[in-house]
């Protein structure tokens, strides 16, 4: 199968993945091979990286520096993905920052979608990570979104 660079469609999405470049991205994960997952494909994508793996680790950087999305495990020991996101938020209300954030998780119940969503998470990416579902989410999040496709 070839690809076809000419299709309009596919030139506007290769335009909005390039848009993706140089975004500064946090990903959390406290299990290592997700996280090396996760940044291959956002590094594939040009996206500079910074990663923790603990809640705690996490909202030390978050004090000290500005990204431009959040990418949280749900399922971390002591503080969870859902914590984290509170109190990344509370943290932020105060700099007077929003940024959005995607819940990575291996949960598939839709009742931790709908407790990602109301517990700040903005998007929502299952585990094991597909590059194209996470970069699409990150697109979304982040108001890229595909008119054409009604969403």
């Amino acid at each position: 199968m070839t690809n076809n660079y000419e299709d309009p469609h596919l030139q506007d999405e290769i335009k909005n993945y390039q848009s993706l470049g140089g975004l500064q991205i946090l990903v959390v994960d406290d299990s290592d091979d997700s996280l090396l997952l996760t940044t291959f494909i956002l590094e594939t994508y040009g996206m500079q990286i910074t990663t923790a793996t603990s809640a705690l680790e996490a909202l030390k950087l978050i004090k000290n520096r500005k990204f431009d999305v959040f990418i949280f495990d749900i399922m971390m020991p002591k503080v969870d993905g859902y914590s984290l996101i509170r109190k990344a938020r509370q943290m932020l209300l105060w700099q007077k920052q929003h940024t959005p954030a995607i819940a990575l998780t291996s949960l598939t119940a839709e009742e931790s979608y709908h407790l990602a969503l109301l517990s700040g998470f903005q998007g929502y990416v299952p585990k094991p990570v597909e590059a194209g579902v996470l970069i699409a989410e990150i697109t979304k999040v982040l108001g890229f979104y595909q008119r054409e496709n009604g969403e």
